[in-house]
């Protein structure tokens, strides 16, 4: 592996969740750049503005040096490409998330035969975490303390208070 490759690991991220900072943490240990790639993904309707999501996520991966977040609402290989990324990291939290990611790298592969996919599983204290969940947990009052930072917590306690 050479010292100039840039991995790339692209999602959501709305929240940022435990899982994430895990398969984050792990990927600049082998990589000598991270860039998180935050999806503005309106079509999905985010808790957080792409510009919350940003600060949010730098906020909580602040301690990494070789780590950078910005947003994207392009083509995730065409974003790649654009930074000089070679890998994209994509998490297994479990056997079914498999065929759908497989499917994923596979159109990123034909599109970009340059840029590899990367598979990472969380550690198994955080293989069944999704943000999804999170927002449904705190949406409802539970406890998220244990997936999420305190940032994190405050910001979806205050959403969650506005929406009503």
């Amino acid at each position: 592996m050479t010292n100039n490759r840039v991995a790339v690991y692209p999602g959501t991220f709305d929240p940022i969740t435990n899982g994430h900072t895990d398969l984050v943490t792990r990927a600049a240990r082998v990589f000598p750049k991270v860039v998180i790639a935050i999806a503005e993904s309106p079509h999905k309707k985010p808790l957080f503005s792409l510009e919350e999501r940003i600060r949010l996520t730098r906020n909580e991966m602040a301690n990494l040096d070789n780590v950078e977040v910005v947003g994207f609402s392009n083509l995730l290989v065409e974003f790649v490409q654009q930074i000089g990324g070679s890998v994209i990291i994509r998490g297994l939290r479990a056997v079914s998330d498999f065929e759908y990611e497989f499917q994923l790298a596979s159109m990123n592969r034909h599109i970009a035969p340059d840029v590899e996919t990367m598979f990472l599983t969380p550690d198994e204290d955080y293989s069944f975490i999704s943000s999804s969940l999170v927002k449904e947990v705190a949406r409802l009052n539970g406890d998220v303390s244990e997936f999420v930072c305190k940032d994190v917590q405050s910001a979806m306690r205050e959403r969650f208070a506005e929406l009503g």
